[in-house]
């Protein structure tokens, strides 16, 4: 792939210029930005809120409109020429296209290459030319391996989330009287209420208080069936405060009473 123009830590002060790049029938020609600084981005009419070190890279056709959250707006940016564009090189190596994506401290090395890519697309030393396609085949290929190591280090932080939830539902369902509620079980995976709630329905099909009701109510049916205990202490047993909570939900789940569950037997 050849380069077009190029820049490398561009500043835009937004409070002496009002910079907005916006191209509403697209760039014309393939761009790649390394943003760093906090952007407001509207990639075909999607708008995206930019961390600082995120990359972007725009095909030729795409409208885009983009510009600095904040009083300064920087970047690194490469167009590439339409004729030399390699778009089977870009997807062999699955970076995303119109699309946000922040890189956190990786992108230094990025920048970096770009860097070393200004002096070679605006010098006239010898070999210039070979030089600027291989450190341009390096660009994306450094930004392929930097994507392929999110995707794992997200993959193995999720495994171990996976393995974590199934511990807890199973302790759910073996000791529901000593199960905590929503926002505990949340801390003890170092993660928000709803990102929890959200992952736990993911995984099993259910919500996690589903889960917990249902293991409640099958010890009670347990309980019920095998001993003498009041339906009070069966109601404690099985984690409920108070034993009118406990007949609420056994009759909503089961059609009955847990007295008339009993005498059924």
């Amino acid at each position: 792939m050849k380069i077009g123009t190029i820049g490398y830590n561009y500043v835009h002060d937004l409070n002496k210029e009002h910079f907005e790049m916006d191209r509403p029938k697209g760039t014309g020609a393939p761009l790649l930005l390394l943003v760093k600084t906090p952007s407001v981005f509207v990639i075909d009419g999607n708008e995206y809120s930019v961390k600082p070190d995120s990359f972007v890279l725009l095909k030729a056709e795409t409208p885009c409109r983009y510009t600095g959250k904040d009083d300064i707006y920087t970047d690194d940016w490469v167009y590439f020429e339409n004729d030399f564009w390699n778009q089977e090189f870009i997807d062999k190596l699955e970076i995303p296209t119109d699309t946000p994506v922040h890189l956190g401290n990786n992108i230094e090395e990025l920048s970096q290459l770009i860097h070393i890519l200004c002096y070679e697309r605006y010098t006239s030393d010898a070999y210039h030319n070979e030089i600027e396609e291989r450190y341009t085949d390096i660009l994306f290929l450094k930004l392929s391996r930097i994507l392929k190591q999110k995707r794992c280090a997200f993959s193995e932080a999720l495994t171990e989330k996976n393995y974590r939830l199934t511990q807890l539902r199973n302790e759910i369902f073996t000791q529901p009287d000593t199960v905590p509620d929503v926002g505990e079980m949340a801390d003890r995976l170092g993660m928000s209420r709803s990102g929890f709630q959200h992952l736990y329905k993911k995984m099993f099909g259910v919500s996690v208080m589903t889960d917990v009701i249902s293991a409640r109510i099958q010890k009670a049916k347990r309980l019920l069936c095998a001993t003498s205990l009041t339906v009070r202490e069966i109601a404690l047993r099985c984690g409920y405060s108070n034993e009118y909570s406990f007949m609420r939900q056994f009759r909503e789940k089961e059609g009955r009473t847990p007295t008339e569950f009993r005498n059924s037997l």
